[in-house]
C-alpha cells in the first residue's frame, strides 16, 4: 500500500474536479449501478496516469457531452474499492490506470492500461469525447 503523503494529491488532481473518491466495494456498486453514465478511472502512482490519464479524464470533460457521474478508485490505496470495481471491468485484465465508462450499470467503453501509455492526454481526452458523444 503506498503512503497517504504519496496518494493524496494523485487523488486530488480527480476530486478537485468533480470525481467522487470511492474508498469501499460497497460504495462502488452504488455508483457503478446508478441509472446514467458513469467515468470511473482506476488511478495509480505510474507516470501515464499523470501525464495522459487524469489529465486526459479531466480534459475529456470539457466538451457539450459527459457523463453524468464521475467516480475513482485508486490501486495500490484503496485495495477494497479496486478489487470490486474490476469485477465490473471483466472480460478486461487487471489495469491501472484505466477508465471505463457505464451506461446504465453496463460496460460500454474501456480504455486499458496500453491504451494510454504513450499517448498524450488530448488523444485519451479525444477518445473519452467520442464514447461520450456515441452514450451520454
Amino acid at each position: 500500500m503506498y503512503p497517504d503523503d504519496l496518494v493524496m494529491p494523485m487523488k486530488h488532481e480527480l476530486t478537485d474536479k468533480g470525481f467522487q473518491d470511492l474508498t469501499t466495494a460497497e460504495a462502488v456498486n452504488q455508483a457503478i449501478k446508478k441509472e446514467g453514465t458513469t467515468l470511473l478511472m482506476i488511478n495509480s502512482v505510474c507516470g501515464c496516469a499523470a501525464g495522459a490519464a487524469r489529465p486526459g479524464a479531466v480534459f475529456s470533460l470539457t466538451g457539450d457531452k459527459k457523463p453524468t457521474n464521475l467516480v475513482t478508485v485508486f490501486a495500490g490505496y484503496d485495495k477494497e474499492a479496486v478489487d470490486e470495481a474490476r469485477k465490473f471491468l471483466a472480460p478486461f485484465p487487471p489495469s491501472s490506470p484505466c477508465i471505463a465508462l457505464f451506461k446504465d450499470g453496463e460496460l460500454v467503453h474501456m480504455l486499458e492500461r496500453h491504451h494510454i501509455e504513450g499517448n498524450p492526454a488530448g488523444a485519451i481526452a479525444a477518445n473519452l469525447q467520442g464514447a461520450y458523444e456515441e452514450y451520454c
